[in-house]
């Protein structure tokens, strides 16, 4: 993952469809600890490992596996604050997938 702005912060994320989750960046950068603390999805938690590129000054992809199988991909702006959220999973043998897009703030 190399430096990163967000390595070893926790940023809160509100996305647009009422979820709010806390993202716990290693100190390293390599892994996350998410938490949903509001929404359809109140009270999951995961350590996943992630992969990461900056693809603009302060413009940020993250991406991650979760163990159920749902894969997250992430546009993070540290410019404009904002998160756009792509996740997808699998619904009975076909993908089934969601965009969220929302704000977030460094909180520690």
């Amino acid at each position: 993952m190399g430096e990163s702005v967000f390595a070893g912060k926790t940023i809160e994320f509100k996305a647009d469809n009422g979820a709010v989750y806390h993202n716990i960046y290693s100190a390293d950068g390599t892994t996350l600890h998410y938490e949903a603390v509001e929404g359809l999805a109140e009270g999951a938690s995961e350590e996943v490992r992630l992969r990461t590129a900056e693809v603009a000054p302060g413009v940020h992809m993250v991406s991650w596996t979760e163990s159920s199988g749902i894969t997250v991909s992430q546009a993070v702006n540290f410019n404009a604050g904002t998160i756009h959220s792509f996740w997808s999973r699998d619904a009975g043998g076909r993908r089934v997938g969601e965009l969220q897009s929302g704000s977030f703030a460094v909180i520690d």
